[in-house]
């Protein structure tokens, strides 16, 4: 596996955490279904992937020196 991605633009990493969620709110008497956990992981992946966009906009907009390249 060659291609590196940050670790909140995984669904695996997401679907694990929503799973533990999940049990959580089983535990508590709260029950989501398949489908409803499947859902919230799309939503979570994409929400992720915009907040990430979003601050690399602002990191770079509000960056107080240049980006250096060494070479």
């Amino acid at each position: 596996m060659i291609d590196l991605k940050n670790w909140y633009s995984s669904k695996t990493i997401w679907g694990a955490l929503i799973s533990i969620v999940a049990s959580v709110l089983h535990f508590a008497s709260i029950d989501l279904g398949t489908t409803d956990k499947s859902q919230l992981v799309d939503a979570v992946v994409n929400i992720a992937g915009a907040l990430g966009g979003l601050l690399a906009v602002y990191g770079r907009v509000t960056a107080k020196a240049t980006i250096n390249s060494v070479s």
